[in-house]
Order: structure tokens, then sequence, then C-alpha cells
């Protein structure tokens, strides 16, 4: 277990910088979409009042465990806490359908120095969200949702002015765009009007057909791509293995990287925004990689159970 724990650990690097034991349920902050906030309890009640204090001073969570390791069970793999099971903030039983998502999980608890710093576990919270589905989506719901960013992709629209902008955008995504034409036998036109681009229908059905072959868990992870890229081009282009996550995130952001170029950087204000998204999306594409049918044991989940 050893070897692959230290490669978890080298993957996570990329992505983040005597009374009987009661179990204990963790707390996590998850920002949606819609900007709803969802603040979720601890099982051991002084554990919560810990947790609630601390919340009101924006505080971090203290580090309560000193090690956390994986444990198969039917088919599931686990994550434990010292000799306590990790439960999801509605207190299901944490367990995901892959032993590297497993070890990846446990790398990201075992970094976790004095404080739990929860905005930055994102395959932990990405496994919360299939486990506990908080807003009560279907599969229809998430594949509606990633669909919309086909008319709002952001390497559809192009500014005009001015004309360096015009030919470096023309430069940087008229390949992946051309790519993603030749690779699922679509068209798909760019637009430099504020009104969405036209999508043919077969266009449509295409992707559709794609998102969907997705299973449960698969899925979630797109969309958290997805909605960080504001590309479904991109994310596919990142999933089919046509990009890398940097470039990715460049082309996601070659707006804001041309400004900076123009008019300066930000100190340090920039590069922590390019780190934390490279982060957020190389999570997502580990998160569909991991749980991807080939790698993954197949379970229902709840987003099967809902119409």
């Amino acid at each position: 277990m050893a070897a692959p724990m230290n490669t978890c650990k080298h993957l996570i690097g990329t992505l983040t910088r005597i009374r009987k034991p009661k179990p204990i349920n963790v707390c996590f902050i998850r920002k949606y979409k819609t900007g709803g906030e969802f603040l979720y309890s601890v099982q051991d009640p002084l554990l919560n009042s810990h947790w609630l204090s601390q919340n009101k001073t924006g505080q971090e969570l203290k580090k309560f465990y000193k090690n956390a390791s994986i444990v198969q069970n039917q088919g599931w793999f686990e994550v434990n806490l010292d000799q306590r099971k990790l439960r999801t903030p509605t207190g299901n039983l944490f367990q995901v359908p892959s032993e590297p998502l497993a070890l990846a999980i446990a790398t990201e608890w075992n970094s976790q120095k004095e404080t739990i710093k929860r905005q930055a576990m994102h395959l932990t919270t990405l496994s919360n969200t299939v486990l506990d589905n908080p807003m009560q989506r279907s599969r229809g719901d998430i594949v509606r949702g990633v669909l919309h960013f086909l008319e709002t992709d952001t390497i559809l629209y192009r500014s005009t002015e001015p004309q360096e902008f015009l030919e470096l955008q023309k430069q940087e995504w008229d390949p992946v765009l051309k790519w993603f034409r030749s690779s699922y036998q679509v068209e798909l036109d760019s637009t430099t009007s504020l009104m969405p681009p036209e999508i043919p229908e077969k266009t449509e059905e295409v992707i559709t057909r794609r998102v969907n072959s997705l299973n449960d868990w698969a899925l979630v992870g797109f969309q958290y791509g997805v909605e960080n890229l504001k590309s479904i081009i991109l994310m596919l282009a990142i999933t089919d293995k046509r990009l890398t996550v940097e470039k990715a995130v460049q082309l996601a952001r070659l707006e804001t990287l041309y400004q900076t170029k123009i008019w300066g950087n930000v100190q340090w204000h920039h590069d922590v925004d390019i780190y934390q998204l490279q982060s957020r999306v190389a999570a997502a594409a580990l998160f569909v990689h991991w749980c991807s049918n080939d790698m993954a044991t197949t379970h229902k989940t709840t987003y099967s159970n809902q119409t």
C-alpha cells in the first residue's frame, strides 16, 4: 500500500500545495452555481459545537485525527480517519467506487496540517456531492446544466477589438474548435455577437450522448470541470486527452492573460487565481478518470433514483 500512497501524495501535491471513539462526520461548505451556501454539521456534538464557533469567526477546523487510510468493503472503498469511518455531511458512509480515488482522498486528508483546509479538498467535496446529492438533482438536471454551457462556451465568443486580441483568439482557440468539430463530427461556429450562437440539432444530440455516456460519479466531476472552465469544449478536450489541464486553463483565461500582458499583473493575485483554477480542474479531470466505467465498480447513486 505504501507505493500507491506515495504516488497519490505526488498527484495531490499538484492540486494543493480512554473513551470509546464516537463516529465523526466532517463539515464542509460547498458553494453551488446558484450562489447558495450549505453548512454541514458533525455527528459528534462536541466537535459540532467547536466547528460552529470556529466557523462564525472564519477560522479553520482544527485537525482531529492522525492518519487517514482506506479499506475495501463490498466493492466500495472507504476512508478511515484513525479508527473512525469517514462520513458525508449528511451522515452517509463515505465510500467511493475506485481504489485510486480512495487513495487520493486519503492523501488529501493526510496532507492537512494543523487545520483542515476544506476549500482545497476537491476530491472529497466531489465525492460528498455524489453521495449526498444535496440539491436533489437528477441525471437529467445535471446533463441539461452541462449542455447549457455549449451555447455559452468561452471559446465560441470572440472580441473584435483590439485586433491583436482577435488574432490571439484565432491562434489559440481555433485549433481546439477545429478538433472538436472533427472529433465529434459536428458543426459549431464562433460568434462576435452578444447573442448565443446557433447550436445545430445534430450537434446537441451528439454531445448529449457523449455526456450521458458518463456514469453518475464521472458526470458530477465533468460538470465541476465545465463550470470552472466555463467551457464544455475545453473539458472534453481534457477528458479526451487532447489538452493538458494547464493548457485548458490558459485558454479559458485567455482574455485575462492578454489584459495582464497589456496592463500588468497584480502581484500574487493573478498567479493564485491560476493555480487555484488549475487545482479545481485537475481534480475534476482525475475524478472523471478514476470514476469512469473501466476504472470503477458500478454502483447505483442517489442521482439514479431521482426522476
